[in-house]
């Protein structure tokens, strides 16, 4: 395999996860009699650019299809999120009713809601059918496609320039990172600041984060690698934010290299100087993850195991991505966690692929009463602890298993 950037030959392995469906392919029950359709899930780094990437066994748009069942919104933290965000920049960036706000995957319009709400125009690329058609119900025009250099070259064509153009969570998510950044800088404004938010690679590493890997996820990026990309795509990077959201991730701030000359901030020499000391550069930085994932693996099982054996029982909380990862490559089924709690309707009813856990609405809990929740999105683990505080009254405990096995 070479690499998807720089197209060296790829020849260090950060982890080899087994096999396993990708982790948004949600089962009906009709599907239960069917076969599911499992990939390899191995991730290699580049020695000369250092990007993480998957190894390509599934194609993109067999990962984000018509039925694509997240929808943002049905987080608290991250509407939150957004509406901060939003407010950061209308008033750093002085945008108004003659600026153009251009969301790449907006997904079910979170964010670009908060943007139309002040009545800024706005414009959301998103591919899959679901989630723009929940964009379109609450009035946002959506352009259902991929975002490629041919559609970015047409949009620019017909007058589109955005002053500002957010992409959180899918820089990783896109086969050819160098052609989607490419994309981005064409369809800014020639003042125009393009923010990209991303889950940091030194988090992942550091704090064992296995479970954010699967197969819609192509990259695992530094500012190191997403450096490199943006300088060939014509993008310069002029600030960067640390953020707390999905167990830690970066925030880019981006212009248009061919606008004039702009010198970055300090915190984009000083987070490179970070991963430079903490080896992103080097292959010691990666040796031992799976050892790592192992031992985290291991011990989610004999928590599991202990609990099945001593007549304690166990459900799940957030059908999330991650948790199908840690899951599946844990071997987990229904016969260790009876069933899993998710709020978003389109959910209820489905089934996890692979271990094949039914998907319930909460009131299901309340009925159960399980001795233990594990909480699968781990990373919302301090909102949700609150939001299901109302287990201890039986008794119960909300537990997490990244990086270890916790009791919150």
């Amino acid at each position: 395999m070479r690499c998807r950037h720089c197209k060296a030959e790829l020849d260090l392995d950060l982890v080899d996860l087994g096999t396993s469906p990708p982790s948004n392919a949600y089962l009906r029950s009709g599907d239960l009699d069917a076969p599911e359709f499992w990939f390899p899930l191995r991730v290699k780094v580049c020695e000369s650019c250092w990007l993480v990437q998957t190894e390509d066994f599934a194609r993109h748009d067999d990962l984000f299809t018509d039925d694509y069942a997240y929808f943002s919104g049905f987080s608290e933290g991250w509407v939150a999120h957004c509406r901060t965000y939003a407010d950061r920049m209308v008033r750093e960036l002085g945008l108004d009713a003659d600026s153009t706000v251009v969301e790449v995957a907006s997904n079910d319009g979170t964010l670009l809601r908060e943007f139309h709400d002040r009545s800024i125009r706005c414009l959301g690329i998103e591919p899959t059918a679901g989630t723009a058609a929940a964009s379109r119900r609450i009035g946002l025009e959506v352009v259902q496609e991929f975002l490629t250099v041919p559609v970015a070259e047409r949009l620019r064509k017909d007058g589109l320039r955005a002053d500002l153009l957010a992409a959180n969570n899918v820089l990783a998510h896109v086969p050819d990172i160098l052609g989607f950044a490419k994309a981005c800088c064409i369809l800014l404004a020639d003042a125009g600041v393009a923010t990209f938010e991303f889950p940091h690679l030194m988090e992942l590493v550091g704090g064992t984060q296995f479970d954010t890997i699967y197969h819609e996820h192509f990259s695992y990026l530094s500012l190191t690698a997403v450096a490199a990309v943006f300088e060939d795509a014509g993008l310069l990077i002029v600030d960067v934010e640390q953020l707390e959201t999905h167990g830690g991730s970066l925030r880019v701030h981006a212009r248009r290299a061919d606008a004039g000359r702009r010198t970055p901030a300090g915190a984009v020499t000083d987070l490179l100087g970070l991963e430079l000391a903490a080896g992103v550069a080097s292959r010691a930085f990666y040796e031992g993850f799976q050892e790592a994932a192992q031992r985290v693996r291991d011990g989610l099982l004999r928590f599991l195991l202990d609990a099945r054996e001593s007549g304690r029982t166990v459900a799940g909380y957030g059908a999330a991505a991650k948790g199908n990862t840690l899951l599946n490559f844990a071997g987990v089924g229904q016969d260790m966690v009876e069933f899993v709690v998710d709020r978003n309707p389109v959910k209820q009813g489905m089934f996890l692929p692979g271990s094949r856990i039914p998907i319930v609405a909460e009131e299901h809990l309340r009925d159960r009463r399980p001795d233990h929740v594990l909480v699968l999105p781990w990373n919302l683990a301090g909102e949700l602890a609150s939001q299901l505080s109302y287990v201890t009254e039986w008794g119960g405990s909300i537990i997490t298993a990244v990086p270890e096995v916790r009791t919150w």
